[in-house]
């Protein structure tokens, strides 16, 4: 009887931890295609807007590469690079038990999605499309929610795994 109530604690814990995975992944995803519809229509044709001086700018930009303009030769294997990333993330958090590899997983994913969907809908065409940026930093590219949701996964999941927190265990409750 004390094993099927913890085979139900276990999994109970896990059908939490997917639903806050399928929320994050949802809110990420629709933030992205929010934000820049906006931009296309809002700051495409417009100089950029300050919003904290040169610090904070709002400036429309695509890009057909990835990170810092890199592989805007590569778009395709990008683009099929970016849908095994999902897979991978897809499979594997079926098996996720831990709240906090389900919210970096879940920024990931989005991230991923968001990006992914730009390439697929947007021209100049399938799998080679430009994703829409439009958050400005002095010396850095121009980004999107999408990246954020991207880089903030990556260290969120760095210092879970810098703390040796696994994805498919329980959390310790005794300590």
């Amino acid at each position: 009887m004390q094993t099927e109530g913890r085979a139900s604690l276990e999994s109970s814990r896990a059908n939490r931890a997917r639903r806050l995975f399928i929320a994050l992944v949802t809110l990420v995803f629709a933030l992205d295609l929010i934000t820049k519809n906006w931009a296309a229509s809002y700051l495409q044709f417009r100089e950029p807007v300050k919003v904290i001086g040169d610090f904070l700018k709002l400036t429309y930009g695509t890009n057909p590469g990835a990170g810092f303009s890199l592989g805007t030769d590569a778009t395709p294997l990008l683009s099929s690079l970016k849908l095994c990333v999902a897979a991978f993330i897809i499979y594997y958090m079926r098996k996720v038990q831990n709240r906090g590899w389900a919210i970096g997983l879940a920024l990931l994913l989005g991230g991923v999605l968001g990006n992914l969907w730009d390439r697929a809908v947007r021209p100049p065409g399938l799998w080679r499309g430009e994703v829409i940026d439009w958050i400005q930093l002095p010396n850095w590219p121009i980004f999107n929610v999408a990246d954020s949701a991207i880089v903030c996964a990556g260290i969120w999941m760095t210092i879970l795994a810098m703390r040796n927190i696994q994805p498919f265990e329980k959390p310790n409750r005794s300590a």
